[in-house]
Protein backbone atom coordinates (compact mmCIF):
# COMPACT_ATOMS: atom_id res chain seq x y z
CA UNK A 1 0.00 0.00 0.00
CA UNK A 2 0.99 3.64 -0.51
CA UNK A 3 0.91 5.88 2.54
CA UNK A 4 1.59 9.50 3.57
CA UNK A 5 4.53 10.40 5.83
CA UNK A 6 6.24 13.55 7.13
CA UNK A 7 9.93 13.78 6.24
CA UNK A 8 10.54 17.28 7.67
CA UNK A 9 11.13 20.65 5.99
CA UNK A 10 7.51 20.75 4.74
CA UNK A 11 8.11 17.57 2.74
CA UNK A 12 5.52 14.84 2.24
CA UNK A 13 6.82 11.45 1.13
CA UNK A 14 4.61 8.70 -0.21
CA UNK A 15 6.02 5.44 1.10
CA UNK A 16 5.25 1.88 0.04
CA UNK A 17 4.50 -0.68 2.75
CA UNK A 18 3.07 -4.21 2.77
CA UNK A 19 -0.62 -4.39 3.58
CA UNK A 20 -0.75 -5.01 7.36
CA UNK A 21 -1.75 -8.33 8.90
CA UNK A 22 -3.09 -8.52 12.45
CA UNK A 23 -1.26 -9.98 15.43
CA UNK A 24 -3.29 -11.99 17.96
CA UNK A 25 -4.72 -8.90 19.74
CA UNK A 26 -4.86 -6.63 16.68
CA UNK A 27 -7.35 -5.63 14.05
CA UNK A 28 -6.76 -4.25 10.57
CA UNK A 29 -8.95 -1.37 9.50
CA UNK A 30 -9.84 -0.35 5.98
CA UNK A 31 -9.52 3.40 6.34
CA UNK A 32 -12.52 5.51 5.35
CA UNK A 33 -11.46 8.92 6.70
CA UNK A 34 -8.32 10.32 8.30
CA UNK A 35 -8.34 13.88 9.56
CA UNK A 36 -5.68 16.53 9.00
CA UNK A 37 -4.98 18.22 12.34
CA UNK A 38 -3.30 21.51 13.21
CA UNK A 39 -0.84 19.61 15.41
CA UNK A 40 0.38 17.81 12.26
CA UNK A 41 2.01 21.05 11.17
CA UNK A 42 4.70 20.96 13.86
CA UNK A 43 5.95 17.69 12.34
CA UNK A 44 5.36 18.81 8.76
CA UNK A 45 7.34 22.02 9.35
CA UNK A 46 10.11 20.55 11.54
CA UNK A 47 13.70 20.52 10.20
CA UNK A 48 14.51 17.34 8.34
CA UNK A 49 16.54 14.77 10.25
CA UNK A 50 16.24 16.11 13.80
CA UNK A 51 14.03 17.46 16.58
CA UNK A 52 10.32 16.90 16.06
CA UNK A 53 10.90 15.45 12.61
CA UNK A 54 12.85 12.59 14.20
CA UNK A 55 9.62 11.46 15.84
CA UNK A 56 8.32 10.65 12.38
CA UNK A 57 10.97 7.97 11.93
CA UNK A 58 11.37 4.49 13.38
CA UNK A 59 14.65 3.43 14.99
CA UNK A 60 15.73 1.79 11.70
CA UNK A 61 15.35 5.11 9.89
CA UNK A 62 12.14 4.21 8.06
CA UNK A 63 9.32 6.74 7.90
CA UNK A 64 6.12 6.49 9.95
CA UNK A 65 2.68 6.78 8.36
CA UNK A 66 1.11 10.08 9.41
CA UNK A 67 -2.44 10.72 10.61
CA UNK A 68 -3.80 10.56 14.16
CA UNK A 69 -7.52 10.96 13.42
CA UNK A 70 -8.35 7.50 11.97
CA UNK A 71 -11.80 6.13 11.21
CA UNK A 72 -12.74 3.03 9.23
CA UNK A 73 -14.07 -0.52 9.11
CA UNK A 74 -12.66 -3.70 10.69
CA UNK A 75 -11.60 -6.02 7.85
CA UNK A 76 -9.36 -8.50 9.70
CA UNK A 77 -8.86 -9.53 13.34
CA UNK A 78 -6.35 -11.55 15.33
CA UNK A 79 -7.08 -14.84 17.04
CA UNK A 80 -7.56 -13.28 20.51
CA UNK A 81 -9.91 -10.49 19.40
CA UNK A 82 -13.52 -10.93 20.59
CA UNK A 83 -15.44 -11.44 17.34
CA UNK A 84 -18.74 -10.66 19.08
CA UNK A 85 -17.45 -7.32 20.27
CA UNK A 86 -15.60 -6.42 17.07
CA UNK A 87 -17.06 -8.42 14.17
CA UNK A 88 -15.75 -7.90 10.65
CA UNK A 89 -17.47 -4.84 9.22
CA UNK A 90 -17.59 -2.89 12.52
CA UNK A 91 -17.56 0.88 12.01
CA UNK A 92 -14.90 2.27 14.35
CA UNK A 93 -12.79 5.21 15.42
CA UNK A 94 -9.33 4.79 16.93
CA UNK A 95 -8.20 6.24 20.25
CA UNK A 96 -4.88 7.31 18.83
CA UNK A 97 -2.73 6.23 21.77
CA UNK A 98 -1.74 2.78 23.01
CA UNK A 99 -0.14 2.17 26.38
CA UNK A 100 0.77 -0.81 28.53
CA UNK A 101 -2.93 -1.69 29.16
CA UNK A 102 -2.01 -2.46 32.79
CA UNK A 103 -1.34 0.80 34.67
CA UNK A 104 -4.07 2.81 36.42
CA UNK A 105 -4.34 5.26 33.51
CA UNK A 106 -4.60 2.66 30.76
CA UNK A 107 -7.20 0.69 32.72
CA UNK A 108 -9.46 3.76 32.80
CA UNK A 109 -9.03 4.55 29.10
CA UNK A 110 -6.39 7.28 29.50
CA UNK A 111 -3.61 5.49 27.63
CA UNK A 112 -1.96 8.78 26.62
CA UNK A 113 -1.06 9.09 30.33
CA UNK A 114 0.44 5.58 30.49
CA UNK A 115 3.12 5.16 33.17
CA UNK A 116 5.31 3.69 30.44
CA UNK A 117 5.87 5.46 27.08
CA UNK A 118 2.71 5.13 24.97
CA UNK A 119 2.57 4.78 21.21
CA UNK A 120 1.01 7.80 19.49
CA UNK A 121 -0.41 6.74 16.13
CA UNK A 122 0.73 9.03 13.34
CA UNK A 123 3.72 10.18 15.41
CA UNK A 124 5.56 7.18 16.89
CA UNK A 125 3.42 4.45 15.31
CA UNK A 126 1.85 4.07 11.87
CA UNK A 127 -1.23 6.28 11.56
CA UNK A 128 -4.30 6.60 9.40
CA UNK A 129 -3.08 8.33 6.21
CA UNK A 130 -3.07 5.00 4.39
CA UNK A 131 -5.52 2.52 2.85
CA UNK A 132 -5.16 0.20 5.87
CA UNK A 133 -4.12 0.54 9.52
CA UNK A 134 -3.25 -2.08 12.12
CA UNK A 135 -4.06 -1.30 15.78
CA UNK A 136 -4.68 -3.22 19.00
CA UNK A 137 -8.40 -3.94 19.43
CA UNK A 138 -8.20 -2.13 22.79
CA UNK A 139 -7.85 1.19 20.94
CA UNK A 140 -11.16 0.86 19.09
CA UNK A 141 -14.16 3.07 19.82
CA UNK A 142 -17.48 2.32 18.15
CA UNK A 143 -18.77 4.81 15.56
CA UNK A 144 -22.56 5.21 15.79
CA UNK A 145 -24.42 4.29 12.60
CA UNK A 146 -25.87 7.81 12.35
CA UNK A 147 -22.42 9.40 11.98
CA UNK A 148 -20.27 9.70 8.87
CA UNK A 149 -16.69 8.50 8.82
CA UNK A 150 -15.44 12.07 8.49
CA UNK A 151 -17.37 13.00 11.65
CA UNK A 152 -15.71 10.02 13.33
CA UNK A 153 -12.29 11.30 12.25
CA UNK A 154 -13.04 14.73 13.77
CA UNK A 155 -14.21 13.15 17.05
CA UNK A 156 -10.96 11.15 17.11
CA UNK A 157 -9.04 14.34 17.89
CA UNK A 158 -10.25 17.96 17.59
CA UNK A 159 -13.96 17.57 18.29
CA UNK A 160 -13.28 15.01 21.01
CA UNK A 161 -10.75 17.39 22.59
CA UNK A 162 -13.33 20.18 22.67
CA UNK A 163 -15.92 17.86 24.21
CA UNK A 164 -13.45 16.72 26.87
CA UNK A 165 -12.75 20.34 27.81
CA UNK A 166 -16.46 21.17 28.13
CA UNK A 167 -16.96 18.15 30.37
CA UNK A 168 -13.94 19.26 32.44
CA UNK A 169 -15.62 22.66 32.80
CA UNK A 170 -18.91 20.99 33.82
CA UNK A 171 -20.65 23.20 31.25
CA UNK A 172 -24.44 23.56 31.36
CA UNK A 173 -27.22 25.69 29.93
CA UNK A 174 -26.78 28.07 32.88
CA UNK A 175 -23.37 29.18 31.60
CA UNK A 176 -21.97 31.90 29.41
CA UNK A 177 -18.87 30.44 27.79
CA UNK A 178 -16.06 32.37 26.10
CA UNK A 179 -14.04 30.35 23.59
CA UNK A 180 -10.74 31.96 22.58
CA UNK A 181 -9.62 30.67 19.17
CA UNK A 182 -12.05 29.49 16.50
CA UNK A 183 -9.91 26.97 14.66
CA UNK A 184 -11.25 23.41 14.37
CA UNK A 185 -11.05 22.72 18.14
CA UNK A 186 -12.57 26.06 19.13
CA UNK A 187 -15.27 25.84 16.49
CA UNK A 188 -16.09 22.32 17.66
CA UNK A 189 -16.37 23.71 21.18
CA UNK A 190 -18.77 26.38 19.91
CA UNK A 191 -20.94 23.74 18.22
CA UNK A 192 -21.00 21.42 21.21
CA UNK A 193 -21.52 24.14 23.82
CA UNK A 194 -24.45 25.56 21.86
CA UNK A 195 -25.95 22.05 21.74
CA UNK A 196 -25.53 21.89 25.52
CA UNK A 197 -27.57 25.08 25.80
CA UNK A 198 -24.81 27.47 26.85
CA UNK A 199 -24.46 31.02 25.58
CA UNK A 200 -21.22 31.16 23.55
CA UNK A 201 -19.03 34.19 22.93
CA UNK A 202 -16.54 33.31 20.17
CA UNK A 203 -13.20 35.15 19.99
CA UNK A 204 -10.55 35.02 17.26
CA UNK A 205 -7.89 37.28 15.78
CA UNK A 206 -9.43 36.51 12.37
CA UNK A 207 -12.62 38.43 11.70
CA UNK A 208 -13.71 35.74 9.26
CA UNK A 209 -13.26 32.93 11.78
CA UNK A 210 -14.98 34.86 14.55
CA UNK A 211 -17.96 35.62 12.31
CA UNK A 212 -18.13 32.04 11.02
CA UNK A 213 -18.63 30.87 14.61
CA UNK A 214 -22.12 32.42 14.59
CA UNK A 215 -23.21 29.82 12.05
CA UNK A 216 -22.04 27.17 14.54
CA UNK A 217 -24.09 28.51 17.45
CA UNK A 218 -22.18 31.46 18.91
CA UNK A 219 -24.47 34.25 20.08
CA UNK A 220 -21.67 36.83 19.91
CA UNK A 221 -18.43 37.10 17.93
CA UNK A 222 -15.40 39.19 18.90
CA UNK A 223 -12.69 40.12 16.40
CA UNK A 224 -9.65 40.37 18.68
CA UNK A 225 -7.60 42.00 15.92
CA UNK A 226 -9.64 45.21 16.14
CA UNK A 227 -10.83 45.42 19.77
CA UNK A 228 -9.62 44.44 23.22
CA UNK A 229 -11.38 41.08 23.62
CA UNK A 230 -11.67 41.37 27.41
CA UNK A 231 -13.32 44.79 27.18
CA UNK A 232 -15.68 43.45 24.52
CA UNK A 233 -16.60 40.42 26.63
CA UNK A 234 -17.21 42.60 29.69
CA UNK A 235 -19.50 44.83 27.63
CA UNK A 236 -21.42 41.82 26.29
CA UNK A 237 -21.83 40.35 29.80
CA UNK A 238 -22.80 43.61 31.50
CA UNK A 239 -19.48 43.86 33.29
CA UNK A 240 -19.75 40.44 34.96
CA UNK A 241 -17.50 38.34 32.74
CA UNK A 242 -18.18 34.77 31.63
CA UNK A 243 -18.91 31.94 34.03
CA UNK A 244 -16.68 29.63 31.97
CA UNK A 245 -13.85 30.34 29.53
CA UNK A 246 -11.87 28.05 27.24
CA UNK A 247 -8.58 28.83 25.51
CA UNK A 248 -7.81 26.77 22.41
CA UNK A 249 -5.21 29.17 20.99
CA UNK A 250 -2.25 28.11 23.09
CA UNK A 251 -1.01 31.71 23.06
CA UNK A 252 -0.03 33.85 26.02
CA UNK A 253 -2.49 36.58 24.99
CA UNK A 254 -5.31 34.08 24.50
CA UNK A 255 -4.76 32.45 27.87
CA UNK A 256 -4.50 35.82 29.59
CA UNK A 257 -7.78 36.91 27.99
CA UNK A 258 -9.45 33.70 29.16
CA UNK A 259 -8.38 34.43 32.74
CA UNK A 260 -9.18 38.13 32.69
CA UNK A 261 -12.63 37.69 31.10
CA UNK A 262 -13.77 35.04 33.56
CA UNK A 263 -16.34 36.09 36.14
CA UNK A 264 -15.87 35.83 39.90
CA UNK A 265 -16.26 32.18 40.93
CA UNK A 266 -15.67 31.32 37.27
CA UNK A 267 -13.77 28.44 35.66
CA UNK A 268 -11.05 28.57 33.00
CA UNK A 269 -9.80 25.67 30.88
CA UNK A 270 -6.66 25.46 28.72
CA UNK A 271 -6.44 22.99 25.83
CA UNK A 272 -4.14 24.85 23.43
CA UNK A 273 -0.67 23.24 23.55
CA UNK A 274 2.65 25.04 23.96
CA UNK A 275 3.55 28.54 25.05
CA UNK A 276 3.16 30.09 28.48
CA UNK A 277 1.13 32.69 30.36
CA UNK A 278 1.78 35.20 33.15
CA UNK A 279 -0.88 35.40 35.84
CA UNK A 280 -1.30 38.10 38.48
CA UNK A 281 -2.23 35.60 41.14
CA UNK A 282 -3.95 37.80 43.72
CA UNK A 283 -6.24 40.00 41.56
CA UNK A 284 -6.78 37.52 38.73
CA UNK A 285 -7.14 34.26 40.65
CA UNK A 286 -7.37 34.41 44.44
CA UNK A 287 -9.67 37.41 44.77
CA UNK A 288 -11.90 36.14 41.98
CA UNK A 289 -12.08 32.65 43.56
CA UNK A 290 -11.11 31.43 40.08
CA UNK A 291 -10.68 27.80 39.09
CA UNK A 292 -8.13 27.04 36.34
CA UNK A 293 -7.97 23.55 34.86
CA UNK A 294 -6.32 21.84 31.91
CA UNK A 295 -7.70 19.20 29.57
CA UNK A 296 -5.60 16.86 27.42
CA UNK A 297 -7.63 15.25 24.64
CA UNK A 298 -9.94 12.51 26.03
CA UNK A 299 -10.18 8.91 27.21
CA UNK A 300 -11.70 6.04 25.24
CA UNK A 301 -14.80 6.50 27.40
CA UNK A 302 -14.87 10.23 26.65
CA UNK A 303 -14.47 9.60 22.92
CA UNK A 304 -17.45 7.23 22.96
CA UNK A 305 -19.47 9.73 25.03
CA UNK A 306 -18.69 12.48 22.52
CA UNK A 307 -19.82 10.31 19.61
CA UNK A 308 -23.10 9.49 21.37
CA UNK A 309 -23.69 13.17 22.19
CA UNK A 310 -23.06 14.21 18.57
CA UNK A 311 -25.44 11.52 17.31
CA UNK A 312 -28.20 12.17 19.84
CA UNK A 313 -28.10 15.95 19.44
CA UNK A 314 -27.54 15.83 15.68
CA UNK A 315 -24.51 18.12 15.89
CA UNK A 316 -23.42 18.91 12.33
CA UNK A 317 -19.72 18.10 12.80
CA UNK A 318 -19.27 17.57 9.06
CA UNK A 319 -19.87 21.31 8.61
CA UNK A 320 -16.42 21.89 10.12
CA UNK A 321 -14.75 20.55 6.98
CA UNK A 322 -13.78 23.10 4.36
CA UNK A 323 -11.46 20.76 2.46
CA UNK A 324 -11.71 17.08 1.53
CA UNK A 325 -8.81 15.31 -0.14
CA UNK A 326 -7.72 11.93 -1.49
CA UNK A 327 -4.40 10.42 -0.41
CA UNK A 328 -2.83 10.87 -3.83
CA UNK A 329 -3.17 14.65 -3.35
CA UNK A 330 -1.42 14.68 0.05
CA UNK A 331 1.35 17.07 -1.04
CA UNK A 332 -1.20 19.62 -2.24
CA UNK A 333 -3.39 19.05 0.83
CA UNK A 334 -0.63 19.89 3.31
CA UNK A 335 0.67 22.81 1.27
CA UNK A 336 -2.83 24.27 1.36
CA UNK A 337 -3.38 23.46 5.05
CA UNK A 338 -0.01 25.01 5.94
CA UNK A 339 -1.25 28.43 4.79
CA UNK A 340 -3.73 28.56 7.68
CA UNK A 341 -6.42 30.02 5.46
CA UNK A 342 -8.79 27.05 5.58
CA UNK A 343 -10.77 25.22 8.24
CA UNK A 344 -10.80 21.51 9.05
CA UNK A 345 -9.49 19.10 6.39
CA UNK A 346 -9.78 15.34 5.91
CA UNK A 347 -8.58 12.56 3.64
CA UNK A 348 -11.46 10.39 2.45
CA UNK A 349 -10.80 6.95 1.03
Amino acid sequence: MRAVSFAGDRTIEMITLPDPTPGPKDVVLEMKASGICGSDLKFYRAPRGGGLAALGFKSDGSLIVAGHEPCGIVVAAGSEVDSKLWPIGSRVMVHHYHGCECCRHCRTGWSQMCEEIPVIYGVTGHGGHAPYMKVPASTLVRLPEELTFSTGAAISCGTGTAYGALVRLDLSARDTLVIIGQGPVGLSGTQLAAAMGARVIAVDVSAERAERAKAFGATDAVDASTVDPVEAIMEITGGLGASKTLDTSGTATGRSAAIRSAAKWGSVCFVGEGGDVTIEVSPQMIRKQLEIVASWTFSTVGQADCARFVAEHEVAVDDLFTDRWTLDRAVEAYQHFDKGSSGKAVFEM
